[in-house]
């Protein structure tokens, strides 16, 4: 039975994917992986691996901490930030759910740009 956040997972790949104009079989080809599987993991058939889903990302000029929170996973990046920080980025995260969505953006485009 698929899990609902490989399902939200795969729909992102296919959609961006799509978006793109790049066919699956084309970026199966360009990861190294077999269409079929390409397939389920954007049905969310099954759970694409860290690899798939950063590989995709990169081809697709994604980022791919972006695509995997969609399956409620950290990539092993995220995961050393957070066992780095525990307490800073769980409180982060804590704060950051209870506020809408302008003041998130705000945030990070406030942190990103250095105006903090």
């Amino acid at each position: 039975m698929a899990k609902a956040r490989d399902i939200r997972l795969g729909a992102e790949l296919r959609r961006r994917r799509e978006a793109k104009d790049i066919s699956l079989r084309q970026l199966a080809k360009q990861l190294g992986i077999k269409p079929p599987y390409l397939s389920r993991v954007e049905n969310g058939e099954v759970p694409a691996s860290e690899d798939v889903v950063v590989g995709a990302a990169k081809l697709l000029g994604e980022d791919p901490n972006e695509l995997f929170l969609y399956a409620g996973r950290f990539t092993k990046e995220l995961s050393e930030i957070a066992e780095k920080h525990p307490k800073a980025f769980a409180d982060l995260i804590t704060h950051l759910k209870k506020q809408p969505e302008h003041a998130v953006l705000r945030i990070v485009r406030e942190v990103r740009d250095g105006k903090w």
